[in-house]
């Protein structure tokens, strides 16, 4: 198979693993998020307003559930980014300059995980992409106000 068959065969997957992409990565960050107001998943609870740290279980909560279908992908990854960024400067970063040395590695890929889905969307098999799936053209329109 040539190269260029080949990238024109895996282009036409990438909303498809987007989509997956953004399934998993809102998966990990509501099981987070969980752990961290409900101690499940064998971490303890943080108490309720205890800052940073509930406050920040509760948007990894409330934003990894939208991201993970797929709702305000875009809003609830640019939030889940920032609060992510917070945490390494504010947290990890203080015991060393790289995430491998400060512990910080999870927060990183957090960070640029989901700044990659503010800017790409949230790919296939959302529940945003679902409910534009039966609007008709003129609808989006409609919906959208007049043009400019």
């Amino acid at each position: 198979m040539s190269t260029a068959r080949m990238n024109d065969r895996l282009t036409g997957y990438q909303p498809l693993v987007l989509g997956a992409y953004r399934i998993v990565l809102g998966l990990l960050f509501t099981s987070e998020g969980a752990a961290t107001v409900f101690g499940v998943l064998g971490r303890e609870a943080s108490p309720v307003g205890d800052w940073p740290f509930w406050y920040a279980g509760v948007i990894e909560l409330v934003c990894g559930v939208l991201v993970l279908f797929g709702v305000g992908t875009r809003s609830a990854a640019f939030v889940s980014s920032g609060i992510m960024a917070f945490a390494y400067f504010t947290e990890h970063q203080k015991d060393g300059l790289f995430p491998l040395q400060n512990g910080g590695l999870s927060p990183a890929l957090f960070c640029w995980g989901f700044l990659l889905l503010v800017f790409f969307g949230p790919g296939a098999l959302s529940v945003t992409g679902r409910a534009r799936r039966g609007r008709t053209a003129a609808d989006e329109v409609r919906l959208s106000g007049p043009a400019a």
